[in-house]
């Protein structure tokens, strides 16, 4: 477990370490550099996750399956909000459906926190997840990636996964998502891309998702606007601060 600065959550948790890219929205993704960088440093967990192309940092392909830090939550007393797998994609094809069950039996264990789990293939998180002894833990929130318009299907399919809170994380928000819509979904997170090589995020864009939460009375969080110094950029949109997060009893 790690303490984070990601302004949505108190901690991160990573049972699965590795990736692969899926679409526009991985182009520059911070935990491939993150890997790289923890991979240099001789952590084990990463050895071989990531390779150089282009002079950047690229996933492998490859995996790892950390069995031994799936009893940590069981050692935090305080209730936390915990990010799962901020360094990949609990949902991955190459993820066994036993080593989700693992993570599943912790987290029920634990349910005096509150675990959210972001992926890109939304679509195997419902086939995964309607497997025979899934079930829907109150203390578990299951959201899917959205950068623009191309992979707007994932709304759909996060519709089909069985969940207390269902939210979508549009960050980093690279292109319109007009044609989105959100009924089903209790929670949207908006962001710009971060980092030396960061894509702009058009305000219209953000527009567009405030809008949807509205339709669709969904909780709107504003993260960050990006840049190469997103510090200097600040989290303020529409003169305020946006920190909206879904009831618990939606």
């Amino acid at each position: 477990m790690a303490e984070t600065s990601i302004e949505w959550t108190d901690a991160t948790w990573n049972p699965v370490a590795g990736c692969s890219v899926m679409s526009a929205g991985c182009t520059n993704c911070y935990a491939m550099r993150m890997a790289a960088r923890l991979d240099a440093m001789g952590m084990e967990k990463y050895r071989g996750l990531t390779r150089k192309s282009g002079g950047r940092a690229k996933w492998t392909g490859k995996l790892y399956l950390d069995e031994a830090v799936l009893a940590v939550p069981a050692n935090w007393k305080r209730p936390r909000n915990v990010f799962v797998n901020s360094m990949s994609d609990l949902f991955h094809p190459d993820v066994p459906e036993d080593f989700v069950r693992k993570v599943w039996s912790a987290m029920n264990a634990t349910r005096r926190h509150t675990y959210q789990i972001l992926t890109k293939r939304p679509d195997r998180m419902a086939q995964v997840l309607g497997a025979a002894g899934f079930e829907v833990l109150p203390n578990v929130w299951l959201g899917t990636s959205v950068e623009d318009d191309g992979v707007l299907h994932r709304l759909d399919e996060l519709r089909q996964v069985p969940a207390a809170i269902r939210f979508v994380s549009f960050e980093p928000l690279i292109g319109s998502v007009a044609r989105g819509r959100l009924d089903g979904i209790q929670w949207a997170i908006v962001g710009g891309e971060s980092g030396p090589n960061a894509r702009p995020m058009n305000s219209a864009w953000i527009d567009e998702v405030f809008d949807m939460c509205t339709d669709a009375g969904a909780a709107f969080f504003f993260k960050q606007w990006g840049g190469k110094n997103k510090k200097a950029a600040g989290r303020a949109y529409r003169g305020r601060i946006w920190d909206g997060m879904p009831s618990v009893s939606a």
